[in-house]
């Protein structure tokens, strides 16, 4: 089985310091990564496009609008139940304030939320986060 999936990255609207990036906590009872801190993401279902899934995980999961930029970098992972395909997107909020979890069935809620640098994605990343290590990949690469 192969899973296509999408993480955001959303970096803080901040001149003249380095950019934070939004990032969110799984839940304690999630079934790959429990309690991990990484970046907003969600799976494409049939037919949707990568500009629907990154307005459904802002809607559904951030309560906020989000617009697509571009796609960053690209990955995947074995599971143990198949291929995990993941692409790094940037994305920027175009209203409303982050705030989770929401209240949207079906979907992996999750339950903080936090401003943070791309290196505090390391963690994930050695849990074996696929969004933590493209984006650390793509942020050593961006600096």
């Amino acid at each position: 089985m192969i899973k296509r999936a999408i993480a955001l990255v959303i970096a803080e609207e901040a001149s003249g310091t380095p950019a934070r990036w939004l990032l969110v906590e799984r839940p304690p009872d999630d079934e790959d990564l429990p309690g991990v801190w990484g970046l907003p993401a969600g799976s494409l279902l049939a037919g949707e496009t990568v500009d629907e899934l990154i307005r459904r995980i802002g809607r559904d999961k951030l309560g906020v609008e989000l617009e697509a930029g571009v796609q960053l970098i690209e990955g995947s992972a074995e599971r143990p139940w198949g291929r995990l395909e993941m692409a790094l997107w940037s994305a920027r909020i175009l209203t409303g304030v982050p705030s989770v979890p929401q209240p949207v069935d079906d979907v992996t809620q999750y339950v903080d939320a936090r401003w943070a640098y791309p290196i505090d994605l390391v963690p994930g990343a050695r849990e074996g986060s696929l969004c933590c290590r493209l984006a650390v990949r793509w942020a050593a690469r961006a600096n």
